[in-house]
Parts: C-alpha cells; sequence; structure tokens
C-alpha cells in the first residue's frame, strides 16, 4: 500500500511540475507549484520523515498563499489570471534540461548505492536535529522563539494605531473635528 501511495505522490508531483510551465497564468502556477511540493511533502511523511513533511507542508502552504495574494494586488493583470507563457527561450530550456535529466539518470545507475550501517534511529526528528546542530540544538530552538516575538514586537510597533484607535482617525474624514 505504502509502495503504491509512493508512485501516486510521485507521478502528482512531476505532473504538477510540469503544470508548472504549462499553465497560462501565474496563480495557476503558483498552485500547481504548491500542489508539487504538497505532493513531496507526502513522500517525507511515506518514509517517516514526520518532521521535514510537516515543515514543507505548512511552509509551502503559507508561501504560496502569501504569493497568490501579492499577484492578486500587484499584477497588472487580474489576479495573474491573463493567459501568459511561463517559459523563454524553449529549445535552450529543453537542451539544459534533458541534458541535466540525462546526468541525474545516469548517476542513478552508475553510482554504487551505499549499504546500511547499523539500524536507523528511534526518534529521526531528534536524529536530524543532533546532526545538522549537534550540540547547539537548544541554543537554535531558543533563537527561534526570540526571533518570532522580535518579528511580532516590530510589527506591533510598526503599526500606528490600534484596533480600537479607528474612531479617532475616522472623525477626519467626514467632517469631525479632527477635520479643522
Amino acid at each position: 500500500m505504502e509502495a503504491v501511495a509512493f508512485w501516486v505522490l510521485a507521478v502528482a508531483a512531476v505532473g504538477a511540475g510540469v503544470a508548472v510551465f504549462v499553465v497560462d497564468s501565474m496563480a495557476r502556477a503558483t498552485f500547481a507549484l504548491l500542489a508539487s511540493f504538497l505532493c513531496v511533502g507526502g513522500e517525507l511523511l511515506l518514509i517517516d520523515l514526520h518532521y521535514l513533511g510537516v515543515l514543507i507542508v505548512l511552509m509551502m502552504i503559507m508561501e504560496m498563499l502569501v504569493m497568490a495574494v501579492f499577484m492578486v494586488m500587484y499584477m497588472m493583470n487580474p489576479a495573474g489570471l491573463m493567459p501568459m507563457t511561463m517559459t523563454h527561450n524553449r529549445r535552450g530550456a529543453f537542451a539544459i534540461s534533458g541534458a541535466a535529466f540525462a546526468a541525474l539518470a545516469a548517476g542513478v545507475f552508475t553510482v554504487p548505492w551505499p549499504e546500511r550501517a547499523g539500524r536507523p534511529p528511534r526518534d529521526p526528528t531528534v536524529a536530524l536535529g543532533e546532526a545538522i546542530m549537534g550540540p547547539k540544538m537548544l541554543v537554535m530552538m531558543v533563537i527561534g522563539v526570540a526571533i518570532l516575538a522580535t518579528m511580532i514586537a516590530t510589527v506591533v510597533l510598526a503599526a500606528p494605531r490600534g484596533r480600537y484607535d479607528r474612531g479617532r482617525y475616522d472623525r477626519g474624514r467626514d467632517g469631525g473635528e479632527g477635520a479643522r
């Protein structure tokens, strides 16, 4: 069952990746890219890399939705839905991508794959954190919370008015005492 799910997600990820360059609008390309990343996140969940899988799913959902919102706000055509081509220099792109695919495929079949030494760790997330950060993992977790608190504080301090200050600014627009 897991093998079937793996191949279905793999084909869907590649298909959605191809759709990024086939669809005719930026908004559709954004959501095709999101679908591709969600399939990759599903692949990671299938191979028991739960932390990375959930991280990719959450990050890509937020990143692609923010990108779609900015497209709606700033693109000249309505919401990035006007037809357009996503490729430039088709022949060169096909040649480069074909050569890269052939090199990677050749590497899969010619490089000797290593044998597993030992057993997988009991908790892959802890093992990954230790492998990446070593003994500094706790420090990085604290720094991550501090950076989040800094971002929230910056937004709060940068806002010129709060949620309940509207009355003071709205009076100036309708001829109230702020307009004098």
